[in-house]
């Protein structure tokens, strides 16, 4: 792979070996006789790997490393090490540095090095480019697609997001409603204050008020001390409300409450505070169905709905499959060190046919998976999850047949949850959306059934 290298080492004649034998192979070499020459090599040219010794008279290769690294951290750093100081260049690589060579040099050992080190800078320039490519084409950081139903998500974000209106997300688990809540905020001139998320779903009710309104000492058992929530944290920012339906009508009162006065009262306390914040809420369930069963209070859900944006599902954007999984093969091929170029068609064909019911963030589980398992320079379909593989066998079909007596859906769900939760570790917050469900309504149909952790 061609690149170019600045070799530093203070022995000339070990200079002048490692620049012919790396001239040999097709790379731009210069060569710098200590730390100040290659700072100033540094500030006339780019190069794509630092070769240095560790040992040298005046400035160290460890100082070195650090001034390059304080200046650019996606520079890459070879430390060249004498017998004896393994340990100072093993503490180098903690430092940032790619790896090290011990002295003497052997010549496959050293263009091994280079090479790896050289794809790890290329994989790192494609990351980059490719972070680029993105934000070009939608200006929501994180959020890649070109599907219409998103490019009109990226519409609605930078026409509201300059604005202080509360925001309703809709979208099912796995979408990326994080995400936009983020992206509203860093397109707000609340940008340079906090941003705080609560997933309304993991805090048990006793406990909500005091994360979001804080409470006095002594207003409960093992409250200590006066401890703010997070409505007054983030004065002047943004609270990104998860999973909203979830949330217990009582409490729900008293966020419609902080939301038309503009203040709270922590728990325990005897005085209102106020705050400054701009509410983002999200829901993966059908609020308006909600308050038709008294379950969702009216007047909270026009306080919260001001703004409404819907996330598609994965499976009606298929277009965008292609796309994010490629970006997730560089993001983790960067992450673990390991050159994959891609997908392969067979493999990307699976994934393309997969309903995606964990959404974006299922397809970046699988991907990950599949950048550590794969044995050749592309992933395969023998290193994606059976259950991808399994529906492209068995598209569209159930997969058991009717017994002739008929079946128990009673007796069915019950499996269902069984079989979820063995598969998610018995914990409820990763079985739940296997399931379609809520962390709660998994919670109480486990407590229907009786179903209990083995």
């Amino acid at each position: 792979m061609p690149g170019s290298i600045l070799i530093v080492d203070d022995e000339k004649g070990q200079r002048e070996i490692l620049d012919t034998i790396l001239q040999k192979q097709g790379y731009r070499v210069a060569t710098a006789p200590g730390g100040k020459e290659a700072l100033k090599e540094l500030e006339s040219a780019e190069f794509d790997l630092i070769l240095t010794d560790l040992k040298m008279q005046g400035m160290s290769g460890m100082e070195l490393m650090e001034n390059i690294l304080a200046e650019n951290n996606r520079q890459c750093v070879v430390m060249m090490t004498a017998h004896g100081t393994v340990d100072s260049a093993v503490e180098a690589m903690k430092k940032g540095a790619f790896d090290y060579l011990e002295k003497p040099l052997e010549r496959e050992d050293l263009l091994l090095t280079v090479q790896r080190a050289l794809e790890h800078v290329s994989l790192l320039q494609e990351n980059t480019m490719l972070h680029k490519k993105l934000k070009e084409a939608t200006p929501l950081p994180n959020m890649i697609g070109e599907h219409p139903k998103m490019k009109e998500v990226a519409r609605i974000i930078g026409k509201i997001a300059p604005t202080s209106s509360t925001v309703l997300i809709y979208g099912e688990s796995g979408t990326g409603k994080e995400l936009v809540a983020k992206a509203v905020h860093d397109g707000s001139p609340r940008k340079s204050k906090p941003f705080f998320a609560i997933n309304c779903a993991a805090i048990p009710d006793t406990l909500i008020e005091s994360e979001l309104f804080g409470h006095e000492k002594g207003s409960f058992t093992g409250a200590a001390s006066r401890e703010i929530g997070l409505f007054e944290a983030a004065a002047g920012g943004t609270v990104f409300l998860d999973e909203i339906g979830e949330m217990n009508v009582a409490m729900q009162a008293k966020l419609l409450r902080a939301i038309q006065e503009k203040e709270i009262r922590r728990v325990g306390g005897k005085v209102n505070v106020p705050i400054d914040v701009r509410i983002i809420s999200a829901t993966n369930r059908d609020l308006e169905a909600e308050i038709k069963k008294g379950n969702f209070r009216e007047d909270l859900f026009y306080r919260l709905n001001v703004i409404r944006i819907t996330l598609p599902p994965l499976r009606e954007r298929g277009s965008d499959i292609a796309t994010l999984a490629d970006f997730f093969v560089k993001k983790y091929s960067a992450a673990s060190g390991i050159p994959l170029k891609g997908i392969a068609k067979p493999a990307l064909k699976i994934l393309m046919n997969y309903s995606w019911p964990g959404n974006v963030r299922q397809l970046e589980s699988v991907i990950e998976r599949g950048v550590l398992m794969a044995d050749s320079d592309h992933i395969q379909p023998e290193d994606l999850p059976a259950e991808v593989h399994e529906e492209m066998t068995h598209p569209g079909k159930l997969p058991f047949e009717f017994p002739p007596q008929g079946i128990s859906i009673e007796e069915l769900e019950r499996d269902l949850i069984l079989k979820a939760m063995e598969r998610a570790d018995w914990i409820i917050s990763k079985a739940a959306p296997l399931l379609g469900m809520s962390y709660k309504t998994l919670q109480y149909r486990l407590e229907k059934f009786g179903i209990e952790k083995p």
